[in-house]
């Protein structure tokens, strides 16, 4: 198969790279945010991903880019300096409709409490996405090798992603990146194909 032209850059803090960051993040969370966020989860992310110093800021992701087109996406921030936030940008964007957010959270998920379950020295690879087309060709895997150079370079030990048990497809990505499964979410749940898998590698 032939390989895929593309390069690599880091976002700019525009809206527009924020509607395309919100399409790969709800992609790579398997329609997540949508369901917490509603039907303006895209313009919600967006106005929150031009913003600096938190999760879901421009300055955590990076893009694959095919021309002019965006072809994939990565996200990733260094645990410790984020563990003292919370999910208050996001919330306050989304104003009255943070109550989806309230509901989600009461039942512990995951996703909204990373920041307790990081350890020190950890880098969280938030979200990684290709488009569906163009899966396979090595986007991935590149964004992987600039994520794990940004985190070493920022002096991170530990690599972690959260996988859904049911993604086999991104789960043997990451297998093949060295990466372990090391717990998942609920504990003790034995549902094939249910919960989260934290995986994690040293760096």
């Amino acid at each position: 198969m032939d390989q895929h032209p593309f390069v690599l850059r880091p976002a700019d803090p525009t809206f527009e790279d924020g509607l395309m960051f919100a399409r790969y993040l709800d992609t790579a969370a398997e329609g997540f945010y949508r369901i917490i966020l509603g039907r303006h989860a895209a313009e919600i992310l967006a106005t929150v991903f031009t913003q600096p110093d938190h999760d879901y800021s421009f300055q955590n992701v990076l893009f694959a880019e095919d021309g002019e087109a965006i072809v994939g996406m990565a996200e990733g921030f260094a645990a410790e300096p984020r563990r003292r936030l919370s999910d208050q940008p996001l919330r306050r964007a989304a104003g009255r409709r943070a109550w989806r957010m309230l509901c989600v959270a009461a039942f512990g998920h995951p996703l909204l409490r990373i920041h307790s379950t990081l350890a020190g020295g950890d880098f969280y690879l938030q979200a990684l996405a290709v488009a569906e087309g163009l899966r396979g060709q090595g986007i991935g895997s590149a964004l992987i090798d600039c994520i794990e150079e940004r985190a070493r370079h920022g002096g991170s030990l530990r690599l972690a992603v959260d996988v859904s048990a049911r993604n086999e497809r991104a789960r043997r990505l990451y297998e093949h990146r060295g990466m372990t499964v090391v717990s998942r979410w609920p504990k003790g749940f034995v549902i094939h194909g249910f919960g989260l898998l934290r995986m994690t590698k040293p760096l």
